[in-house]
């Protein structure tokens, strides 16, 4: 359970560097471009993606061109809900991003569901219930971060329909990552090249440097859930499990302890029904 443990923490303290961002006058969406060159050079020098496979007649060109547009776009989201209501739900409510995730594979994926699954689908809906009420409960604060985390929310979860698409498709998942940091890179570069020349944000040096260390977390996240599974073939849903309860767990000691976030007892109970939750997904994962 090593990598897993490095997985979560790498996970969390990418929660803590966009936590940090605006009080170290970071910007958000020249270090979200960054990470992606990071990220990018990682996954072509660690993981050896074989590109010979994109040459293939049923490459899903279309769900790999919106995964390259949807994972900066959910990135600055994360950036937004991060600091608008903070690490513990932030992370929260993206975890639970594997409850949409279930019910499309049960709609578009053939995935059959049970009692176990079915439970845990249930007890999840009403975390998120939980969780997206603001400590705060003045109507103007609550309308400032409840969009947030819910966009957090449906946002990984899409990501994971359309990588679920692509590995349906046959396509390696070390290729379509490649792609998709690629697409996401140029992209935001334009983004940036177009911000720089007008005057509205200079690109500076300080940015460079965070983006660079948020891809390095960002993709070791990804490459130690991956060598999770790798080490633990017979147990994918104690990995998932163990992930997911692991990123709630770190998240709720680092935002309560060490950045003083506020929950109320509604976010406390989110927080309660997530963890059963998780857990009856993965016994039903299990069969």
């Amino acid at each position: 359970m090593v990598f897993v443990l490095l997985s979560v923490v790498c996970s969390v303290l990418v929660s803590a560097l966009l936590k940090l961002a605006p009080q170290r006058r970071i910007d958000l969406a020249q270090a979200v471009t960054w990470n992606y060159l990071a990220a990018l050079a990682l996954c072509a020098a660690l993981l050896h993606p074989p590109l010979a496979a994109l040459k293939d007649a049923h490459t899903p060109w279309a769900a790999l061109l919106a995964l390259g547009v949807l994972l900066p776009g959910i990135f600055l989201v994360l950036g937004r809900a991060v600091a608008s209501a903070g690490i513990v739900r932030t992370d929260a409510a993206q975890r639970l991003s594997l409850l949409l995730s279930l019910a499309a594979a049960f709609l578009w994926f053939g995935e059959r569901g049970n009692a176990a699954k079915l439970a845990g689908l249930a007890l999840g809906l009403l975390a998120i219930a939980g969780i997206v009420q603001r400590p705060d409960t003045t109507p103007r604060s609550a309308a400032r971060t409840a969009p947030w985390l819910l966009l957090v929310w449906v946002g990984f979860a899409a990501i994971d329909v359309l990588l679920k698409r692509i590995a349906q498709a046959g396509t390696p998942f070390a290729a379509s990552l490649l792609v998709a940091f690629a697409l996401a890179f140029v992209l935001l570069l334009g983004v940036q090249l177009w911000r720089h020349l007008r005057g509205t944000a200079p690109l500076a040096w300080r940015n460079l440097g965070a983006g660079l260390l948020l891809g390095a977390l960002n993709f070791g996240n990804i490459l130690f859930y991956v060598r999770a599974h790798q080490a633990l073939p017979d147990s994918p849903a104690s990995v998932f499990a163990a992930m997911n309860l692991g990123v709630i767990g770190l998240g709720t000691l680092l935002g309560v302890a060490v950045f003083g976030e506020r929950t109320n007892r509604w976010n406390r109970l989110g927080l309660l029904l997530a963890v059963p939750a998780i857990v009856l997904i993965a016994l039903g994962a299990r069969g």
